[in-house]
């Protein structure tokens, strides 16, 4: 009977041969050639090797229903998988990872953008996305730091502006920054109202806010932001523009103080600037219930155009 070694030194004699060979082993005893179409070889330092050259792909690995598993394309040094590999946990080593070679992003990173951590530095690796890493951020910045929430964007002719995004764990006053906020209706009043449930429903009754030296403007359905001079849509009139806090919304021991810190800024119809210097832009919700939820308008008509930014002062 013929020995698969006898086969093998058949065929690496150069001798040919077709159709099916049975044997318990198959054992190469010499090295394979670049000029071979398709050859099993081994040597001493590299053991096993296949060799091969076709159009597409030098070597071809197939399973049992003859589906693509694996092959090294023609000329190249590299094993392309029609699947995903699979490697035991805690195989790869960071030293083998590569990232240089990679396609910049190309664009500003956003919340659902995605990064891996070992979680807990215990080997096992865990997707997250970038929406954690702001809100662990977030957790690091110290005590009295200002730090973004939202901003409305360029506002187009809306009713009005709220904001819902309290976190007494995190916050423990807001601000918020106004840009040339238009009215739509000439000479009206910018003001604010507040939420206890979330911004389903807001107080605007008279008498629910005040204003003003030792509350002087009582009996108002808003908190005014500017209680001075009107905000004007006219030409050469670019709206009201400035910065009020507001104090410890989530306290409920007292009244809710929204305290304009220099005082608003707009502009007359000669395009002149002027400066609330008063107190009446300092004003507060009468009533000790939380606020978690504010929104913005003028006293009559649409917002027209203008950006409102909210930051958080965060917790001592």
């Amino acid at each position: 009977m013929t020995r698969a070694r006898d086969i093998a030194n058949i065929i690496g004699s150069g001798a040919t041969s077709s159709g099916v060979i049975t044997a318990a082993t198959l054992e190469a005893t010499g090295d394979t050639a670049a000029g071979d179409n398709a050859a099993i070889g081994f040597t001493s330092a590299e053991g096993l090797i296949l060799t091969g050259q076709g159009t597409t792909g030098d070597v071809t690995i197939k399973n049992d229903a003859d589906a693509l598993v694996a092959h090294v394309p023609t000329g190249t040094t590299g094993v392309t998988f029609a699947g995903t590999p699979t490697f035991p946990d805690g195989s790869i080593n960071i030293a083998d990872l590569d990232i240089d070679g990679g396609t910049d992003i190309g664009a500003a990173l956003v919340d659902a953008d995605l990064m891996v951590v070992d979680d807990g530095a215990g080997g096992t690796n865990r997707k997250a996305t970038m929406s954690r890493l702001a809100t662990y951020m977030g957790t690091k910045v110290g005590g009295g730091a200002m730090e973004f929430i939202v901003s409305t964007g360029a506002i187009s002719n809306a009713a009005s502006v709220a904001f819902t995004q309290f976190d007494s764990s995190k916050y423990d006053a807001y601000a918020f920054y106004y840009y040339y906020v238009i009215p739509v209706t000439d000479n009206v009043y910018f003001v604010w109202n507040s939420s206890t449930d979330g911004g389903s429903n807001y107080a605007e009754s008279n008498g629910d806010y005040r204003y003003g030296q030792s509350g002087a403007g009582g009996n108002v359905a808003y908190g005014y932001v500017n209680a001075s001079y009107q905000v004007g849509s006219d030409t050469n009139e670019f709206g009201i523009t400035g910065a009020i806090n507001l104090m410890q919304p989530h306290n409920t021991t007292t009244y809710k103080i929204f305290q304009s810190s220099s005082g608003p800024t707009y502009s007359r119809t000669n395009g002149e600037m002027v400066t609330d210097t008063n107190d009446y832009g300092n004003s507060y919700r009468f009533s000790t219930a939380d606020i978690d939820a504010i929104r913005f308008k003028f006293t009559s008509g649409n917002i027209e155009s203008g950006e409102i930014v909210m930051y958080g002062i965060t917790n001592a």
